[in-house]
């Protein structure tokens, strides 16, 4: 049986439905959706050629698959049966649009023909039967820019720039005013211009233009901005089949003054308000108001205008949201008076208002907590938490204009004109902030690195809205006053501003200001707040078996964190305490530094202890810090990690006299303890524990201070979790002399003090041979530590400094799917995780794992650490919001 590749929808049934995502797209199943029962809305006929398609497309260079063409010619036919009309007909030609859909929404990505079955007698033919002959030929002036931009690749400014010299003649400004003498002198010069551009006439047969619309619909899935998008979205290449077609009856919003096409969302997908929005122009087709060339009008004046339009869209509304149990996105348009709907989606939205609708929805009975955690993308977490303008800044501010609040954040930066420019500035690490008359999806990249974006035209639908609130960047749309001087200037309400200069923009309520105005941070509070409760709940809740069959409990979030500071931040954003505190960064703050470069530089044991005393109360008075604000919480503290040249640095003579001067020895004394600190490979030598090996001394006066520290908190009767960690370690030897020698300074201090503390002494599991030894390990060990950046590296053995020079290279030709310093390779250090966890709880079946290296802030590795039977990843402070919800998901999905 051949393979089906064309499904039908209309005449209120459909081959496919909402099921069908992976073959029909989200938009083709989506429309065979609405137009059968239950919800038989009023969908154009059409029909859909699947994304299997797409695929054998690329497989077979850009050739179709056997069968194709004569399915294409019965759903053809079918759908002429159903519009009464046929393709290039002369006297009632039926037009068609071409539009693309993957599984996963690409708003603007890839490409879309409308008005295809025009030609130079179809038109006439259309005009007589509409009665409209304006109409007819300004569908036929955009069907062939359209598909001469698209279809062909003739310049899209070219077609601009004739229809810009018509419209100067008579110094209108709208399209909407051109006259149909006017809009005829268009299409006669549209085809001279394409003529002279291909070296050939405008196609005048309509199948040769439909086939022609296929081919750049599914030519647009490899398109540079469709790539860019893929990247940008994490969408793996490979994950998805491709693009659908879908071929659909035209209607038309541009009939007249009773015609008109829009856009609206059934939540407001900036703020997630519970509130009808969108937009609509009349006498319009629907890539006016998603282009952004015409400022449109907002969906609530509908109801003024066309009560029962407006009446029939809030029922559909409804009815879509209740099937779909989400925020929907749809496109609409009249003609004539009467409604049809083109689309509907999952909506865009902010993460603000996916947080904010997730809530409500649960409030509602529409979803359960669990269905909402996982609507909600752990990325999505960092536009909250996105530092917004200061108020009492704003107060001192300059406000210049002020446009539409499309997506909500405090954007600052030096003004640029194009996405190449602000690809290049960004890369010269300038902040940025792109300022455009629209945004088309071309731009995708310089928008990716802008801190905001502000456009002088378009709506909350624009391209430019849409891509921002997905991106989470700031976005002012429709700033009329924003006027284009020339290629290097703005006139905002008669001021200049150069390229360069710097703008504010505040994306909640649309205003622009002169300068830089200063930022606040984000807390934590209200439906976030219930929010990531959930996510609490069902992390706590938790109960997993691992590989090893070992049963876990619960799978918490702790922070890295190194001051006081970082411990008030990641108790204000959930962390149920400190999984890595650094104790390096402690050293470099005087007099700590001079007094331990004293110490490094030290001939005898006794001259270097000497020294440590110097240090011992101020590190003991910064734990005492970290632990108290914590509040009881567990803090994980790692004794001294990097080598001890990371101390002294001389990078010339008049530097290393200086130093020398400072440290009260000669020059060339301290010359050649430089030199004897070098190293060729620092990070795989005299550094971390075996620091400790060489030098006792350096880790028995931190432990002093952490117990001292501890102590002095014990008696002021404030609640203390303190763990000790030791880092590169290779064997368990290691361990068994250095808590040898840990518990004799603790009992010392215990014994001076009166106290009887006790500390959790742990190891780190950065390299092969520990994980794979981790039985031997765990017999000196209360805990392991994934230190997984150099677990990453000596596992792969890419170096972190230098892999960047190659990696790129590798995810492109998808050698590695992830870079793997960014997500965990469960090939390499996964799978040491798994084989460490089953060894060390075969010795210890309590024993207690977390990670600390920065896999600890990424949605896929902490997945990972979940299914690996982990207790807890650590991450930094502000990626905690996100570890709290991917730490959820990563439950729910497990269970499923």
């Amino acid at each position: 049986m051949a393979t089906k590749y064309v499904y039908f929808f209309g005449n209120g049934d459909a081959d496919g439905d909402e099921s069908m995502r992976a073959e029909l797209g989200g938009k083709g199943a989506n429309l065979a959706q609405m137009a059968k029962a239950p919800l038989s809305l009023p969908v154009p006929p059409g029909f859909t050629i699947t994304t299997d398609v797409c695929q054998e497309f690329y497989k077979l260079s850009r050739n179709y698959p056997e069968g194709l063409a004569e399915q294409v010619d019965e759903y053809l036919g079918k759908l002429e049966a159903a519009m009464g009309k046929k393709l290039g007909d002369e006297n009632d030609p039926l037009l068609v649009s071409v539009r693309s859909g993957a599984a996963i929404s690409m708003p603007g990505m890839m490409d879309t023909i409308l008005n295809l079955g025009l030609n130079d007698k179809a038109v006439i033919g259309l005009a007589n039967k509409t009665g409209n002959e304006r109409f007819a030929w300004d569908a036929y002036r955009r069907f062939i820019q359209m598909y001469g931009d698209v279809a062909m690749g003739v310049d899209h400014d070219k077609f601009e720039a004739i229809i810009d010299e018509v419209k100067a003649i008579r110094g209108i400004k709208e399209d909407t005013e051109l006259t149909t003498d006017e809009l005829k002198k268009i299409v006669e010069k549209y085809k001279a211009m394409y003529k002279a551009e291909k070296g050939e006439d405008f196609p005048q047969d309509a199948k040769t233009q439909m086939w022609g619309a296929i081919g750049a619909v599914f030519g647009s899935w490899m398109n540079p901005r469709a790539i860019k998008y893929r990247k940008l979205n994490n969408i793996k290449e490979g994950a998805l089949k491709g693009t659908a077609v879908s071929v659909m009856a035209m209607v038309f919003g541009n009939k007249g003054d009773t015609s008109g096409t829009g856009v609206c969302f059934s939540r407001d997908p900036s703020t997630g308000e519970n509130v009808f929005m969108g937009e609509y122009l009349m006498n319009a087709q629907g890539e006016d108001v998603v282009a952004g060339i015409r400022t449109p009008q907002k969906l609530a004046q509908l109801e003024q205008t066309n009560k029962a339009i407006y009446d029939e869209l809030c029922q559909i509304r409804d009815r879509l949201e209740k099937h779909y149990h989400d925020m929907q996105d749809m496109e609409f348009t009249v003609e004539e008076g009467k409604l049809f709907m083109l689309q509907c989606r999952n909506g865009k939205r902010t993460g603000a208002a996916a947080v904010k609708m997730a809530v409500d929805m649960v409030a509602e009975g529409l979803i359960t907590k669990e269905q909402a955690l996982l609507r909600v993308e752990p990325e999505q977490l960092n536009q909250l938490l996105l530092p917004q303008l200061d108020k009492d800044a704003v107060k001192k501010a300059v406000e210049i204009a002020s446009g539409l609040n499309a997506s909500p954040g405090a954007g600052c930066g030096q003004i640029v004109f194009t996405a190449d420019e602000a690809e290049a500035w960004a890369k010269d690490g300038k902040k940025v902030l792109l300022v455009r008359k629209e945004t088309s999806p071309d731009d995708i990249a310089g928008m990716a690195v802008a801190q905001g974006i502000l456009t002088s035209t378009g709506g909350r639908t624009s391209h430019a809205a849409v891509v921002a609130r997905g991106m989470g960047t700031p976005c002012v749309c429709g700033c009329a006053d924003v006027k284009f001087k020339d290629a290097n200037t703005i006139v905002v309400n008669g001021k200049s501003y150069k390229k360069g200069a710097f703008l504010t923009i505040d994306g909640a309520t649309g205003k622009v200001y002169e300068g830089q105005v200063a930022v606040k941070p984000a807390a934590i509070s209200g439906d976030l707040e219930k929010f990531l409760g959930w996510a609490d709940e069902v992390r706590a809740a938790s109960v997993r078996t691992t590989a090893s069959g070992k049963t876990v409990k619960g799978f918490n979030v702790l922070a890295n964190g190194d001051t006081p500071q970082n411990a008030k931040d990641a108790f204000r954003f959930g962390a149920m305490g400190i999984g890595l505190c650094r104790t390096e960064h402690m050293f470099f703050d005087e007099p700590k530094l001079t007094a331990f470069q004293k110490m490094i530089v030290s001939e005898t044991t006794e001259a270097r202890k000497e020294n440590l005393k110097a240090i011992l109360p101020l590190q003991q008075k910064d734990f005492y810090e970290i632990i108290k604000a914590m509040e009881g919480r567990p803090v994980t503290i790692r004794l001294l990690d990097p080598p001890l040249n990371e101390f002294i640095q001389a990078e010339d003579a008049k530097a290393l006299k200086a130093l020398a001067k400072k440290l009260g020895i000669k020059a060339d004394v301290l010359a050649q303890k430089v030199a004897a600190l070098d190293e060729h490979n620092p990070m795989l030598g005299h550094r971390g524990c075996r620091l400790a090996i060489t030098y006792p001394e350096i880790y028995e006066t931190q432990v002093e201070a952490i117990a001292r520290a501890t102590a002095q908190l014990d008696k002021e009767g404030i609640k203390h979790d303190v763990r000790i960690m030791i880092p590169n370690v290779v064997t368990y030897r290691e361990v068994e002399q250095i808590r040898a020698q840990a518990e004799d300074v603790i009992a010392a201090v215990n014994k001076e003090l009166g106290t009887s503390l006790t500390f959790q002494i742990g190891s780190m599991v950065e390299f092969p041979r520990t994980a794979l030894s981790a039985d031997k390990v765990a017999q000196y060990a209360d805990f392991f530590s994934f230190g997984s950046n150099d677990l990453t590296q000596t596992t792969l053995g890419f170096s972190r400094d230098d892999y960047g020079k190659f990696i790129q290279s590798y995810l492109d030709q998808r050698i590695l799917e992830d870079d793997p310093f960014a997500t965990l390779d469960a090939d390499g250090p996964g799978a040491l995780m798994e084989i460490a966890e089953a060894k060390g709880r075969s010795v210890k079946a309590d024993l207690h794992l977390g990670i600390c290296g920065e896999h600890g802030g990424d949605p896929a590795s902490i997945a990972l650490c979940y299914k690996y039977g982990l207790n807890y990843v650590s991450c930094s402070p502000f990626r905690v919001p996100l570890a709290r919800l991917a730490g959820a998901q990563a439950v729910i999905k497990a269970s499923k």
